[in-house]
């Protein structure tokens, strides 16, 4: 149970980094407003470091690693979509574009 909810605060976290911060994974400054293809690369990126994570966390923290097939990351891609709307609400519908 523990793994379960360290992967969704991670997700959680990851999913809405993009949507929040400024900056391309909150660290690399960015000239302008981050649109388009550095948005869709920041999601990407942040979606490949919480399949990471949720893969380490199955292997370490539960103790059993099982043969990941196309339930898995259908699940994760989908969790992290749901967990990034909130982020996403924030950035292009309550802000007012600069």
């Amino acid at each position: 149970m523990a793994g379960f909810v360290t992967v969704v605060c991670v997700l959680l976290g990851l999913a809405n980094l993009p949507f929040v911060s400024s900056r391309f994974l909150g660290v690399f400054s960015v000239r302008g407003s981050k649109q388009g293809r550095l948005l869709t690369a920041e999601v990407l990126v942040c979606f490949v470091l919480s399949l990471g994570v949720a893969i380490l966390v199955e292997r370490f923290v539960e103790g059993v690693s099982y043969r990941q097939g196309w339930e898995f990351y259908t699940i994760l891609a989908c969790l992290f979509v749901v967990l990034g709307f909130p982020g996403f609400v924030r950035r292009f519908f309550w802000t007012v574009p600069t």
